[in-house]
């Protein structure tokens, strides 16, 4: 699959996710570029604004298998990764695989859970591998966590740790719709769901390809180093306590490289990197003042680093790339 035939697939996907949820073309994007980054997302917003739609709308537009998990304070590890059971025909035990194996997995109020079984996902998402009773068993390619979680609710929940929060590429949110939006989700769902009647736009193996054609999107060491210098920026800065780790780094030049193939080229710029800053490294961040009680915070210390950090000349960053067309 060429540059070309990647970006069709993706806008595919995204006109598809579009019958669906209205608005949100930049939360869809970000979405998108995380699939193609081959990372997972975190969806954290209040109830009702979308983010359980938007995760069953991509589900759908995919034709590859869809797990959903909700998450209860009672979920036990082997509910998601499975079991081994004694098969008493055989004499022998028999792996029965759990939600964990498929290609989209949609963990639901994520922070729900006990943070046992939190810790199950840590494997799977960043190594797309399970292992159970001393035995590894592969994911399937693509492999795409999608999580969601309220801010507001905090009874019987369980805050996510900062090694989970680092396993997942970008923390975006939905938010509030305007008047006009809110007019036409009325319209649209007024008799009838469009989820129901949605039709997947592309096949599990083309995203895998994509994913594979994202990578090869060309980064110059320019900007490579602009990334670096973005990342050892939040580590020194005098509000945060705790920094973007070199996971953060990579993470962020994936979805680089998948912003720039979802804006029709095969080079990434400055502005690609800027884009995708804060929903990849804010929610790393831990600052000095205490708890987290948003993002807002930690938001405001990324676009600082983003006005203080010298931008490479863009002359010479696209000299091994072009556009697309």
């Amino acid at each position: 699959m060429n540059i070309k035939e990647a970006m069709d697939v993706v806008a595919r996907i995204s006109r598809n996710i579009g019958q669906v949820v209205v608005g949100k073309e930049e939360t869809i994007e970000f979405l998108l570029a995380s699939l193609l980054g081959n990372g997972h997302v975190l969806l954290e917003d209040v109830p009702g604004t979308g983010k359980t739609l938007l995760a069953k709308a991509l589900a759908k537009s995919l034709n590859g298998e869809f797990k959903r998990i909700q998450f209860t304070p009672d979920l036990l590890p082997s509910d998601l990764s499975g079991i081994n059971f004694y098969n008493q025909k055989s004499g022998d035990f028999d792996f029965r695989p759990g939600p964990l194996f498929t290609h989209i997995l949609l963990a639901d109020e994520i922070n729900r859970a006990t943070p046992r079984t939190q810790s199950s996902l840590l494997e799977c998402m960043e190594e797309r591998q399970v292992t159970i009773d001393g035995i590894t068993h592969k994911l399937a390619a693509p492999f795409f966590v999608m999580a969601t979680q309220n801010p507001i609710d905090n009874q019987g929940t369980f805050p996510l740790p900062e090694a989970q929060l680092d396993r997942f590429l970008m923390k975006i949110s939905m938010g509030y719709p305007t008047f006009e939006e809110g007019m036409d989700i009325l319209l649209r769902f007024q008799e009838r769901n469009p989820l129901d009647e949605l039709s997947p736009a592309a096949t599990a193996e083309e995203v895998a390809a994509a994913q594979r054609c994202a990578a090869q999107v060309h980064v110059s060491r320019d900007l490579l180093g602009y990334i670096l210098r973005i990342t050892e920026a939040t580590r020194k800065h005098p509000e945060v306590r705790l920094g973007a780790s070199p996971r953060a780094s990579g993470a962020l030049l994936r979805a680089s490289q998948g912003m720039a193939l979802i804006r029709g080229r095969d080079y990434v710029t400055p502005d690609d990197i800027k884009h995708v800053a804060v929903p990849v490294l804010a929610h790393r961040l831990l600052l000095r003042h205490g708890l987290k009680i948003g993002e807002a915070q930690e938001a405001g210390v990324i676009r600082q680093v983003l006005a203080e950090v010298e931008v490479p000349a863009e002359e010479t960053l696209a000299a091994k790339g072009k556009q697309v067309n």
